[in-house]
């Protein structure tokens, strides 16, 4: 194995990553930071969850990883190159320090300014790994980059309103060991194409205490949301989830290990893969709705802004000095007009014609975006709209309004109110079709006081043809 010379340099791609990059940059920080964005929330005490490759000595025991496997299809053209970017966070704790009369500092769990709460956190700086090589190196040879980020401390001092040094930040962080491995194979085909092995490690030389060291203590030694930027020039990647059928069986021999490669970039071009930890579709993209990043791998954008603009002032103080990017959420809910926010109560993106090129006429394009002034159905170029039956089949029996039945709520149904509804005798009010074909039978129960004020405001059960049986009339 050898290190790469010249072509192992730091190389940047350019215009090449920047459309992938955005949904990188997603990758990067998911679940960075979650609502309520205060470092005391149970949420944010289990820190980083995607793409961790932890030192190899921690792994094994733990049931993590301290490597990932990329492979992919290529077809190089001419004097090919193929540009990597391998991009991680690493962790540094950050301490919070009160100051003292006579100039020394001491730890404290919590520094109160007018505008923040300064509390103990672990953050992340961004660190990218670049690389270039010429396609015939990849296959004459393994190409290996070692990288290293080495330990340090840094200090920042906290000001008063008055420009008094109230306290400090001292942030630590460990020294970050890995290697970047490529090779590449051609392989047999009609076509001649290249399958790309891509292998990021952590190789770290620490050592845990003992079999009891926490999570915490391998962390800032850790290779955090790894993933890989992959572009090649001039050529173009096949796509690992819709590949031609000539390459299927190609593709099912690739071993991807705790990564996921997607076709990324710009919608109908193939040179850019993003091998991600998070499962994706082709070319996945950010929405246009969101108007910035809410780091929170649990909500929506829509749901996350309402919920912060509604914390209290306390904690809104406590999330502005937990993370910079926890006090950019809180400032973006606080100033969203009530237009962007309009725009991200949802969207509809695949019910107009195609108008691309490449999109036959019938398909819907993806990018198709819907306001209440673009109407999704055109009267003029539909079909009739058939009636929908009122009745419907319950084991060979027709159930329709007025139908009795009993309830017998199937395992898909985890409400936990429906298990007592278990054997109870219902009156079927409405038999409603939804635009998937799905049938579902609205009804109030037999002895409920309540029924004529639920029929009287339409407030029904909602239950579907399997989950109940037909019942004799009395």
């Amino acid at each position: 194995m050898t290190t790469t010379a010249p072509t192992a340099t730091a190389h940047r791609s350019g215009r090449r990553f920047e459309t992938a990059r955005q949904v990188a940059d997603a990758v990067l920080f998911e679940g960075y930071v979650l609502y309520p964005y205060r470092a005391s929330a149970a949420k944010n005490r289990m820190r980083w969850q995607f793409g961790v490759l932890v030192p190899p000595a921690w792994a094994p025991a733990q049931g993590e990883h301290s490597l990932q496997r990329t492979e992919v299809l290529m077809e190089p053209r001419g004097a090919a190159t193929l540009s990597l970017e391998l991009r991680f966070l690493h962790a540094q704790r950050r301490t919070v320090q009160e100051a003292h009369a006579d100039g020394t500092f001491t730890d404290t769990p919590a520094l109160h300014l007018p505008d923040r709460v300064l509390v103990p956190w672990d953050e992340g700086t961004e660190e990218r790994v670049e690389l270039r090589v010429a396609v015939p190196e990849l296959t004459e040879k393994e190409i290996v980059l070692p990288f290293n980020r080495p330990a340090r401390e840094d200090t920042e001092p906290v000001l008063d309103d008055h420009g008094r040094t109230v306290g400090r930040l001292v942030r630590r962080t460990e020294e970050a060991e890995g290697v970047v491995r490529l090779h590449a194979e051609e392989l047999e085909g009609p076509y001649r194409v290249l399958k790309l092995t891509a292998v990021v490690e952590n190789t770290s030389p620490w050592t845990p205490d003992g079999p009891g060291t926490a999570r915490e203590e391998a962390l800032p030694r850790s290779l955090v949301a790894a993933h890989l930027l992959l572009g090649l020039t001039p050529g173009s990647f096949l796509s690992m989830t819709d590949p031609p059928e000539w390459a299927r069986s190609a593709v099912a021999g690739c071993a991807n290990l705790h990564t996921w490669p997607v076709l990324a970039g710009e919608d109908g071009r193939a040179d850019v893969v993003l091998s991600s930890p998070i499962i994706l579709e082709d070319h996945p993209a950010i929405a246009p709705e969101s108007a910035g990043a809410m780091y929170d791998a649990t909500e929506i954008d829509e749901i996350l802004a309402l919920r912060t603009a509604a914390l209290t002032d306390e904690e809104k103080r406590e999330a502005r000095g937990t993370d910079p990017r926890a006090a950019a959420v809180v400032d973006l809910a606080e100033t969203l007009p009530p237009e962007v926010l309009e725009r991200l109560h949802g969207a509809v993106r695949s019910l107009r014609a195609g108008t691309g090129a490449a999109a036959a006429p019938q398909e819907p394009a993806p990018e198709a975006l819907f306001t209440p002034d673009t109407p999704w159905w055109d009267p003029a170029g539909s079909a009739p709209a058939q009636p929908t039956p009122d009745r419907v089949l319950v084991d060979g029996t027709p159930v329709g309004p007025g139908s009795r039945v009993t309830l017998r709520p199937g395992l898909r149904r985890t409400d936990a109110q429906d298990l007592f509804l278990q054997g109870r005798t219902a009156r079927v009010e409405e038999v409603l079709h939804d635009v998937d074909g799905g049938v579902h039978l609205a009804v109030t129960v037999e002895g409920d006081p309540g029924a004529d004020i639920r029929r009287e405001q339409g407030r029904f059960l909602y239950f579907q043809p399997d989950e109940v049986t037909a019942t004799e009339e009395p």
